[in-house]
């Protein structure tokens, strides 16, 4: 890698370290030549589809319209950046899950309301009035009805996992042809 001090072609890393949970590696380096140190951090580039507009025209993912849209909700909320943080890599998680192409934009928003859910209530009904168009009083006081149905965060965290079923021994498959 580059010096981003004297610009000689060749730097060592002197240490490595995982960091952000192990989803990147920390590397401090330092240039033969100036003697300079400086940290890079490396991160697996994996592709994101691109989201299908209400109109049909897809487009390309942005993380910072996301960010935007959700920063925009919790807007004078007890949320921490932190939080933001996990959440937009939380849609972002469930859209690469998806193993599509492409993703329609509606469950983009379906899965923000999820996470803004989860953080917090008044993000929650700012961001749906918004995505769901809400027109009048109503519209707001029967979301605010059915958040009121739903478990709480807390409650939804301490739910046991479901049930795996009992390992069951495979059977082998036949197959037509000669017997082998």
């Amino acid at each position: 890698m580059q010096c981003p001090f004297c610009k000689a072609p060749d730097t060592r890393v002197v240490d490595s370290r995982l960091a952000e949970d192990g989803t990147q590696v920390r590397r401090r380096r330092e240039c033969e030549k100036c003697g300079g140190r400086f940290t890079t951090f490396e991160k697996a580039q994996l592709s994101v589809p691109h989201v299908i507009k209400r109109s049909g025209d897809p487009e390309p993912f942005r993380e910072d319209k996301l960010r935007q849209g959700i920063e925009h909700a919790i807007y004078k909320r007890p949320v921490t950046p932190e939080m933001v943080d996990h959440a937009v890599e939380s849609v972002v998680r469930k859209m690469r899950a998806t193993g599509e192409r492409e993703v329609p934009s509606r469950q983009v928003g379906e899965w923000v309301m999820e996470e803004l859910r989860d953080l917090d209530h008044v993000a929650y009904v700012r961001f749906a009035s918004v995505y769901r168009a809400f027109e009048d009083v109503n519209a707001f006081h029967e979301e605010i009805e059915r958040l009121q149905t739903l478990p709480s965060p807390e409650e939804r965290k301490s739910q046991l996992p479901l049930i795996a079923a009992p390992d069951v021994p495979e059977t082998p498959v036949r197959r037509r042809g000669k017997p082998g």
